[in-house]
């Protein structure tokens, strides 16, 4: 059966980089294999690459189609079907922080030349450059200035898309490319971090792109090999109550698969889906008061204290956890957890497995998650 199916990927990936060209032609480009993205695919040929971007929320649909040609040569006469972007990139808006932090690691932080949402960017560089006038400030991601925009004139923008983002208004009538970066909708850890692959062609940082992900993907498969034979696997629980509701993610989220992988049984494994979905927190207290670890993530100047959390809901008092002093948190108001870790989920792995078998992996220390 696993033959079968893996022959079947393979047979629908060459017909996907068989294309039919912006002139009638049929353009046959060798695929770059990617293992663990459910959402984008590339082929490449003569120096070209495509790349192509499922609809997240219609798998059986396309969002988006990237023909990536060198800037430093001629267009062909045959080119595959889909918006052609001269690489590499040299002025772009980038309206997230996590896509400025990876563009500033593959090293062409220089190519960002506008952003949004400045006061949730950490990176000095970014805040120099628009105290200087090098990159401008374009305003809230949701309602961007549309004549700054206009006035920097990107050769293209990153955005993260949303279900039903349509043609994105204004900004679709500006004919100025929009990468559509729909990593955050994958699932399996690795998958999200196989983007730096695309993120790299784009940026003409190709070489390096393809060396960190390797990198990644060998620490975490390594550190996932090393307790996959481990027979004793504690339960976790994940986050708390806010307001009324409880946030549960869904056994397929990055969390889920996370807390699996590191050798761990995640007491909503049920759950089915990859969001987050809201409960009643009488019913996780119902449910995963007898967990063995408890890991949150909250934000505040200062680190959490189990009393603030016994504060914060008087019934924290009667997880088992919080009984035996094994909740770690996480202060996002310290670390920069979101722009640091989508792409490094290895980082995350490792400080999971110091949480639920600790001494597991010599030298290991936590950077995100702590002891409260």
């Amino acid at each position: 059966m696993y033959r079968i199916i893996h022959f079947s990927l393979c047979l629908l990936l060459l017909i996907s980089c068989s294309k039919r060209g912006n002139n009638g032609a049929t353009v046959t480009e060798e695929p770059l294999e990617m293992r663990y993205s459910r959402l984008l695919s590339m082929c490449e040929h003569d120096g070209i690459v495509t790349a192509e971007v499922r609809n997240p929320w219609d798998t059986a649909s396309l969002l988006h189609r990237y023909v990536l040609v060198p800037a430093d040569r001629a267009l062909p006469e045959k080119l595959p079907e889909g918006e052609v972007i001269r690489t590499p990139l040299r002025n772009t808006a980038v309206y997230t922080s996590v896509h400025c932090a990876l563009i500033d690691e593959l090293g062409a932080a220089d190519a960002i030349r506008g952003v949004c949402d400045l006061q949730y960017i950490y990176l000095q560089k970014i805040q120099q450059g628009v105290r200087n006038g090098s990159i401008t400030d374009l305003g809230n991601n949701m309602t961007p200035n549309i004549e700054l925009i206009m006035a920097m004139r990107p050769d293209a923008m990153f955005i993260s898309p949303f279900e039903n983002s349509g043609s994105y208004g204004k900004l679709g009538k500006l004919h100025i490319p929009i990468i559509e970066c729909a990593d955050y909708m994958e699932t399996n850890p690795l998958g999200r971090a196989e983007w730096l692959r695309f993120y790299g062609r784009l940026l003409g940082k190709q070489r390096e792109a393809d060396s960190i992900f390797a990198a990644v993907e060998s620490h975490y498969n390594s550190m996932k090999a090393t307790v996959a034979g481990i027979k004793t696997r504690p339960t976790v629980v994940t986050e708390m109550k806010i307001g009324s509701t409880w946030y549960v993610a869904g056994k397929n989220s990055t969390v889920g698969i996370l807390i699996s992988d590191a050798g761990g049984d995640y007491v909503f494994s049920d759950v089915a889906g990859s969001g987050a979905v809201p409960y009643n927190p009488e019913q996780v207290l119902q449910r995963a008061h007898k967990a063995d670890f408890w890991l949150i993530k909250y934000n505040q100047a200062t680190d959490m204290t189990m009393q603030e959390l016994a504060q914060a809901w008087a019934s924290n008092r009667f997880m088992e956890a919080y009984r035996q002093g094994n909740v770690f948190g996480c202060n996002l108001g310290k670390t920069h957890f979101f722009e640091e870790t989508p792409f490094h989920p290895d980082v995350l792995l490792r400080e999971f497995i110091n949480i639920l078998h600790p001494g597991t992996l010599p030298e290991a220390t936590n950077k995100y998650y702590k002891r409260l």
